[in-house]
This record gives structure tokens, C-alpha cells and sequence, in this order.
């Protein structure tokens, strides 16, 4: 999960609504319907966002934006103001707020905004070393693996961490180049600074510049006040630029201009300002060939692959493979508070057979859905994805006979049977959730929605 959302409103409706929107980007959602209830639920789990209205039956949301950073300072807070109300918004930020939303009006607005919230809680968690078991582990302690490829890419990481270098991770989806880029800033001399991560596919180019270098107050409709970018706020730390493959050519060019000079101007300014920002930056694209085909700019290219790693897919390290689910059994176990089950040899075998397209995020979905599918602590084949568990049915076309045929669909008939067990189980633990079921089945929502329906499940 992304990190975890706490909304605020006494509109149930529109609470469940935002709750809908929220978690369908991958994020944990809390919920309440008055301060007294946010009070309680801010002290038993740790919120890094709060979505909060300004009128609430027991208290106003603005008074309470500054008593939150006041008790919580790396927490950020995103108010929501009724229309007419906009001052609430403006002295909400004077408070302390992230940024405000126009209720009805802002509704596009909403997933990049607490995107980038997100972003800052966990660099200002990072900086303030919080005391959590996740945040004793730093640097390299973090990333898993034995295997050679894994090694050599380690220590070459290793070495770049005690220089300012630029670094370019490439690589597949989901081989952990944000680690990576983590611990690269944990090891270096940048380390008691913020660590800042944005992804650069999630904006549209006007506001990712915005975020990115910050805007002058007027610059545009609706910026208010001065605003700190991202690269303000890692000065004398590390900016992590994911997806880079995926930024404007002319925002490009801005950012050129950063890496050869340090200096920049905010969006409707005329003032350069100077910062000192390490830049790592990551793509699962081939940017030399982007560059040569003109879709991404050359000199840009070679500023930002001055120290290129290349991360190996997860096939290419298999004997990794026992060590990092194991890791994730530990850590799920943990959260779920469940006991932390053996591995059966025919289970890893499944998985060690795998060729993991989705890499390590894929393997850490598919550990945390066989702890919740597993049967009195006991990991099963069963509680495997089907294609993991059956990948000869996945690949097939065709039938060389009737026999086959036949067979196959004797086959059909008790996968559905188990598919249907598997579905009812997750719905039960996640209480009903869809969205969250979705997730955890690795299937899409309407499909969830479809199979529901076929399966008849209540």
C-alpha cells in the first residue's frame, strides 16, 4: 500500500464516495465523522495524510489543522472547504495545511494533490527518524538478496551512495528501484536531509513543474501563496524521480538546467533561486533509444545516466526467491497478527518455476494473499494465483484431443469450485471491501464484480 489516508467529514455519502476514489489508488483509508473519532483513530494507527472538512459537528477543521502539527508534525493535511469558503482554506494553510480543495470544484484535483502530500509526510518521517522497526533498517540492510546479480548490482550502488553523483536505476517494474534509490540516499553523506520521491507519470505537465520547482503566488487560478517545490525541499538531500521517461521535453529542459547549474525559477517567478539537491532518477523505459528517436532529450540522457544500474528482474535471481517471501510472510504475519507460516517445499517450488513479470511487487502480492488464504497457519497450493499454480493451462490454445478436451474440462470445473472458496475468503477478510479484494486477488474490480455475480456470492 501506498500509505495510509485518514478522511474527516460528517457527510457519510460523500465520505464514502472520497473513501472509494482514495482507495482505488492503492492507498489504506480510515474514516470519521467528527474530531472525537479522528482524535482515536490518529493515536492507535499512524496516518501520514488527513482529508478533512472545515465544518465538523464537534469543531472546525481549521483550529484542528494546527493542533494536528502541532502534536503530529510529520503528519500533512489536505482541508476541504464548502464553496464561499475559500478563507477557511488560506488560514488552514497558515496553520500548517498541505493545501486546500473547493468541494465539487477540485474533484481532479484530489489524487495528485494527496499523492504529493504522501510524498512529503514520508520524507518528513524519514527526516525526523522515526522510531518505527521499518525505519531502524536503512540502506542497503534493506535490500534483500544473495543471489550474484543482486550482489554486483549492491556493491556498485554501494560505491556511487558516498559520491553526489547522478544516478539512473533502469530496470523492469517492480524491482525495487525506489528502494534502491533510498538506500543509495541512506548511505551517502545526504542522510540526515530529506529523501524526496515523486513520481513523474502521476502529473499532468503544468502541475508536476509546479511541484517540482514551486509557484509564486498569482502565477495561476487558485495559487494563493508562495509554494515551495520539491527540489526547495530536499536542498542539501535527494530528489527521487520515478517514471522520468514519462516528463515533457520542455519540462526537460528545466530540468537540465538544475543538474548543470542548480538554480531555477518558481512557476510565475523571475527570481533563480540555488539548491543543492542530489538527483536519482529511474525508468523501466530505454531512454537511449527514446533519445535517439527524439522523444526525450539527448543532453538530458546523458546528465542523468552519468552512473546507470541496471536492477535485474526477479527470473534472473531465483535463488532470492525462498529469502524474500519469507521476508514478506514475516512482515505480513506482523501486520495481520497471524502466525508466521512454513513454506512447503512443493509451494516454493510453484514459486521458484514462476517467471515473475511483475517482479518483487508481484511476489510480495502473492505472499500477502496466501497468508490470508492459508488453513490453520499452513500455506497451501491452493492459495497460490491459478497461473502460478497452473501454468500449463495458462499457456495452452489449444486441445490435442477429446480426452484433453474432456479432461480439461473436468479441470475447468473444480478451479471454479476453488476460485469461488478463494473469493469468499478474501471478501471475509477484508469485511466486504471490493476494491481492497480486487487488489489482493490481483484481478481488476469489474472482473471481481463479474465473478461475484457469475458465482453467485453473497
Amino acid at each position: 500500500m501506498r500509505g495510509t489516508v485518514l478522511i474527516i467529514d460528517d457527510e457519510k455519502q460523500l465520505r464514502g464516495l472520497l473513501k472509494r476514489i482514495v482507495e482505488l489508488e492503492d492507498y489504506t483509508v480510515l474514516e470519521a465523522g467528527d474530531l472525537k473519532t479522528a482524535w482515536k483513530i490518529l493515536e492507535q494507527h499512524t496516518i501520514q495524510v488527513v482529508l478533512s472538512d472545515v465544518k465538523l459537528p464537534d469543531g472546525n477543521g481549521v483550529d484542528f489543522t494546527l493542533k494536528l502539527k502541532n502534536q503530529y508534525p510529520a503528519l500533512e493535511i489536505i482541508v476541504m472547504t464548502a464553496y464561499g469558503t475559500i478563507q477557511d482554506g488560506v488560514k488552514a494553510m497558515k496553520n500548517g495545511a498541505f493545501d486546500y480543495l473547493v468541494k465539487g470544484d477540485d474533484n481532479e484535483k484530489i489524487i495528485p494533490m494527496l499523492s504529493l502530500a504522501m510524498d512529503k509526510a514520508k520524507a518528513t518521517q524519514n527526516t525526523l527518524k522515526t522510531d518505527s522497526t521499518e525505519a531502524t533498517t536503512v540502506g542497503f540492510a534493506k535490500v534483500l538478496g544473495k543471489a550474484k546479480p543482486i550482489v554486483e548490482v549492491i556493491s556498485l550502488a554501494q560505491k556511487v551512495a558516498k559520491t553526489d553523483t547522478t544516478v539512473l536505476l533502469t530496470g523492469e517494474t517492480g524491482t525495487g528501484k525506489e528502494v534502491f534509490a533510498n538506500a543509495i540516499h541512506q548511505e551517502s553523506t545526504r542522510r540526515d536531509r530529506a529523501f524526496v520521491a515523486v513520481n513523474c507519470s502521476t502529473f499532468s505537465r503544468e502541475i508536476l513543474e509546479s511541484e517540482l520547482f514551486g509557484h509564486k503566488a498569482g502565477a495561476f487560478t487558485g495559487a494563493i501563496k508562495d509554494k515551495k517545490g520539491l527540489f526547495e525541499e530536499a536542498d542539501g538531500g535527494t530528489i527521487f524521480l520515478d517514471e522520468i521517461g514519462e516528463m515533457s521535453l520542455d519540462l526537460q529542459a528545466k530540468l537540465l538546467r538544475v543538474l548543470e547549474t542548480g538554480t531555477f525559477m518558481k512557476v510565475g517567478d523571475t527570481k533563480l533561486l540555488k539548491v543543492n539537491t542530489r538527483v536519482i532518477s529511474a525508468t523501466n523505459r530505454d531512454l537511449a533509444k527514446e533519445a535517439h528517436e527524439g522523444h526525450f532529450r539527448a543532453d538530458l540522457y546523458y546528465r542523468l545516466s552519468v552512473f546507470q544500474i541496471q536492477l535485474p528482474p526477479l527470473r534472473q535471481r531465483k535463488a532470492d526467491i525462498e529469502l524474500l517471501a519469507k521476508a514478506f510472510l514475516k512482515g505480513f504475519s506482523k501486520r495481520f497478527q497471524l502466525p508466521m507460516p512454513a513454506i512447503p517445499k512443493a509451494f516454493l517450488e510453484k514459486l521458484e518455476q514462476y517467471e515473475w513479470q511483475g517482479n518483487i511487487r508481484e511476489l510480495r502480492n502473492v505472499m500477502e494473499r496466501a497468508l490470508i488464504l492459508s488453513e490453520d497457519g499452513q500455506l497451501t497450493l491452493e492459495s497460490l494465483p491459478y497461473h502460478i499454480q497452473f501454468p500449463s493451462l495458462e499457456n495452452s490454445s489449444d486441445v490435442a484431443s477429446s480426452e484433453a478436451a474432456s479432461s480439461e474440462a473436468a479441470s475447468s470445473f473444480n478451479l471454479q469450485t476453488i476460485e469461488k472458496q478463494h473469493i469468499q475468503k478474501v471478501l471475509q477478510h477484508t469485511k466486504g471491501n471490493k476494491t481492497e479484494t480486487a487488489r489482493l486477488l490481483n484481478i481488476g474490480l469489474t472482473t471481481l464484480y463479474r465473478k461475484i455475480e457469475e458465482y453467485q456470492i453473497k
